[in-house]
């Protein structure tokens, strides 16, 4: 039987609530971590929000224009969780006339433009705080999220339905096909912790076509550690001392680019 995103993650979240799913550093060396069951909550509060506060339906198409962050996989999970096709943002400019605009503060004008039925901004702070400045009609994630509730049942989403576009639309069925298909071809297991090495503002498509860097560890029951790319003129070693005390086991980072100072762990390739 064909599965679904959501279906995914939940049976990840059934399995152990307790376990880590993910670590977040920001620039500034700051430190999050959330368990599947916190992450869990973060993802039925927003799709209650989803449901409750915008209405959103099956097939509704939610405009994500975010960098990979925490909260980014949060929006997309609570999406297959509604059965909203996740539409990834290309740079500045936002796919017009969408039931949901989700973006952060430097593109909350770019989403108000774009003809959005709802505009949603984020901070992206790593402990979930407020924006400093929320423009007319648009509502804060962070302030507004907290009111909606902790539990959330996944619609029955048809698997054969549209859940992500991003570089060309894919099914939820087919995100969960490939997300299997990579942990096996990367030999992902639930004892790896997979190290995501990106750039604060890199794109959400840095996750593959079917966000396999996201749904790829959900399959295999491997945590996740989100940190920045070495700042020019920084000292590799101390990204390769944080990956050691987090115990990170396999890396990833955004296209051809490569960690300085050598690789003393085994990389995650998205081609082929």
């Amino acid at each position: 039987m064909s599965e679904t995103p959501a279906q995914l993650w939940r049976d990840l979240v059934a399995a152990d609530p307790s376990r880590p799913f993910i670590t977040s550093y920001d620039a500034s060396g700051g430190r999050v971590e959330l368990s599947r069951a916190t992450f869990d909550n973060w993802v039925s509060k927003t799709a209650n929000m989803l449901v409750d506060g915008f209405g959103t339906q099956p097939g509704d198409r939610v405009v994500l224009a975010l960098p990979v962050h925490w909260q980014a996989l949060v929006w997309l999970t609570a999406c297959w969780s509604v059965g909203a096709v996740a539409e990834v943002a290309e740079g500045g400019d936002l796919p017009a006339d969408a039931q949901v605009a989700v973006a952060d503060a430097d593109r909350l004008e770019a989403a108000l433009d774009s003809g959005a039925e709802e505009v949603v901004g984020t901070s992206l702070h790593p402990l979930g705080l407020p924006l400093r400045e929320v423009p007319a009609m648009v509502l804060d994630y962070s302030a507004e999220v907290r009111g909606y509730g902790d539990r959330f049942s996944p619609y029955p989403v048809d698997p054969q339905a549209p859940a992500l576009s991003l570089s060309g639309t894919r099914t939820g069925a087919a995100l969960v096909a490939d997300g299997r298909q990579r942990a096996r071809r990367w030999g992902l297991a639930d004892a790896d912790r997979v190290a995501l090495v990106l750039d604060p503002a890199a794109p959400l498509d840095v996750l593959g076509g079917s966000a396999e860097l996201l749904l790829g560890p959900v399959a295999a029951g491997a945590p996740i550690i989100l940190t920045p790319f070495p700042a020019v003129g920084a000292d590799p070693q101390d990204t390769w001392k944080r990956l050691e005390a987090e115990r990170a086991t396999v890396f990833a980072t955004a296209g051809d680019a490569d960690l300085p100072g050598g690789a003393p762990l085994r990389r995650l390739p998205l081609a082929g």
